[in-house]
């Protein structure tokens, strides 16, 4: 039954494009993978391959990087946000350079990359990560929370303070459809107050209007807007979505975050993966009488129905 059955791209397609924080110039590759292999990041230039794994996390500074030694790949949830809400289970993301190309600021260009290189089913079943227990982390008056579900769902709410971003909330039941359709264009954003303080960092010296939502003290700078009105939190849903994405196996779980960033998001996937009595894994069976038996009731949301082409 290949709706059960694990997933990664039929073919290599790459892109070329600046990194949003070091403004170096990188190409990027989707390339399949072998089944259980998970989502691997591969520094062709450094002959290094980085795992995507929540322990090789080494920075959450605005972006999720991933590190081993001195060799880094950054910015890597929108490109995991992208194969983790589309259903690939198995990829190999080979880039040229320390940091994932931004595109336009969202998922959208990496979901076009996809549907170009279609998705081969492959023989192995999927692994899906149940919740069993309620999990949550806090740090002040910021929330991540996770709960026991029949699918995979996701809760944002994101307040900073500001008349455009001021408790602005957006929910959403995970499938290829749903994220392509309500998740994938919506863009990253910062203030125009915290650029010049961001590039004294060393951070944002890709960033463009071109690449990000700029907002000033009223408006948005963006000629052309805003592509929904509530970008700025389905974002940060997309955001959440590449971050649980170090889980490493497609979650079972519903999600509720308030003004939660990526440091957060990590201190959830980490608390999820060091209490084993939070979840279990679960095999869906890949004879098709005992699938769905196999899974809790409704799992069929939390899988991309998609069209795959079959191994």
């Amino acid at each position: 039954m290949a709706f059960w059955n694990q997933r990664t791209v039929a073919r290599r397609v790459s892109c070329t494009g600046v990194g949003l924080h070091s403004g170096a110039p990188v190409t990027l590759t989707l390339a399949p993978a072998p089944a259980d292999a998970g989502i691997t990041f591969v520094r062709r230039d450094l002959d290094l391959e980085l795992p995507a794994r929540h322990d090789l996390v080494v920075d959450t500074r605005l972006s999720t990087s991933l590190g081993q030694g001195a060799a880094r790949v950054a910015t890597v949830e929108h490109v995991l946000a992208a194969l983790h809400g589309m259903g690939i289970d198995n990829c190999r993301v080979e880039v040229d350079g320390p940091e994932v190309p931004i595109l336009d600021g969202s998922a959208a260009p990496f979901v076009c990359m996809l549907v170009e290189a279609g998705a081969r089913i492959q023989r192995e079943a999927k692994r899906y990560l149940v919740l069993t227990r309620p999990v949550e982390v806090r740090d002040g008056d910021k929330l991540a929370r996770l709960e026991p579900a029949d699918g995979f769902s996701v809760r944002f709410t994101a307040d900073f303070g500001h008349p455009l971003i001021t408790d602005q909330g957006f929910g959403i039941e995970v499938s290829d459809r749903t994220f392509e359709r309500e998740v994938a264009r919506a863009r990253t954003f910062c203030f125009r107050r915290d650029i010049e303080a961001m590039q004294a960092r060393g951070l944002a010296r890709g960033g463009s209007l071109e690449n990000a939502i700029v907002v000033d003290d009223f408006s948005i700078l963006n000629p052309e807007g805003l592509r929904f009105p509530d970008e700025f939190a389905r974002h940060k849903v997309l955001d959440a979505i590449g971050d649980l994405a170090l889980l490493g196996r497609p979650l079972l779980g519903a999600l509720t975050a308030v003004k939660s960033g990526h440091a957060l998001n990590q201190a959830l996937v980490r608390q999820v993966l060091s209490d084993p009595d939070c979840h279990r894994v679960v095999q869906v069976s890949a004879d098709s009488e005992g699938a769905r038996a196999r899974l809790p009731l409704g799992v069929g949301a939390a899988v991309g129905a998609g069209s795959p082409q079959p191994a």
